[in-house]
């Protein structure tokens, strides 16, 4: 199934990387299963009492730059976690048709711009694995603008230095809470991922336009 764009109107398009470009099975994996086992074995606890404490710690900070931050977690865990995110880095990998929906984007002539939360060795180590840097215009990690994109801040911030025009944007994200953001900035065109992890269920499709794979943007005129 198709979801009809007009792609003629669209001159910029903004991708949010885990989730929607990457398979957030790595993200899932890592947060809900090896870092409370690793947490449990670093402190001596039992891996339900774990598990409870990762959990709670992070969901009080969900949705703010710290919660995406490294060097917080590294810190507040007592953990190397760019260590232990290298150890599965082989669970890194691609969504389906993700290669060939940029590849067509560059055809097209439209600017492509990576979006991401994702701290800055995140990103450097997926871009390592993945080796997508090259397919994009622009690279752009919320840690270097301070902000993330569930605030509402970050969006004017963001266009102080890619001079987007929200009119002729498209904006693929799996967040709700950040295509709300987006959607209230201006941005015309928001597309959400339906099955953001393959190994869980996907998602009942919600209020914004909404595809299983890349393959449902196509073809781009």
């Amino acid at each position: 199934m198709t979801l009809q764009l007009p792609w003629t109107q669209i001159e910029t398009v903004l991708l949010d990387m885990d989730g929607t470009l990457l398979d957030l099975r790595f993200d899932n994996y890592f947060w809900r299963e090896l870092i409370p086992r690793r947490y449990a074995e670093r402190h001596g606890l039992p891996l339900t009492e774990a598990q409870a404490e990762v959990k709670a710690r992070t969901q009080a900070i969900e949705g703010t730059l710290n919660w995406y931050c490294l060097d917080h977690w590294g810190q507040e865990l007592a953990l190397d976690i760019m260590a232990i995110k290298r150890e599965i880095a082989h669970l890194i990998a691609v969504h389906p048709h993700v290669l060939t929906f940029l590849d067509a984007l560059g055809d097209a002539g439209k600017r492509i711009v990576l979006v991401t939360n994702a701290h800055p060795h995140s990103l450097a180590l997926k871009m390592e694995k993945t080796e997508l840097a090259g397919h994009f215009d622009a690279l752009i990690c919320a840690h270097d603008l301070g902000l993330v994109k569930e605030q509402p801040e970050f969006w004017p911030r963001l266009q102080e230095i890619e001079s987007f025009d929200p009119v002729t944007t498209l904006l693929v994200d799996d967040n709700p809470a950040i295509l709300h953001t987006a959607l209230t900035y201006g941005i015309a065109y928001l597309v959400t991922v339906l099955q953001p992890d393959s190994s869980a269920p996907p998602h009942p499709p919600g209020e914004f336009a909404a595809i299983h794979h890349f393959s449902e943007l196509l073809p781009i005129g």
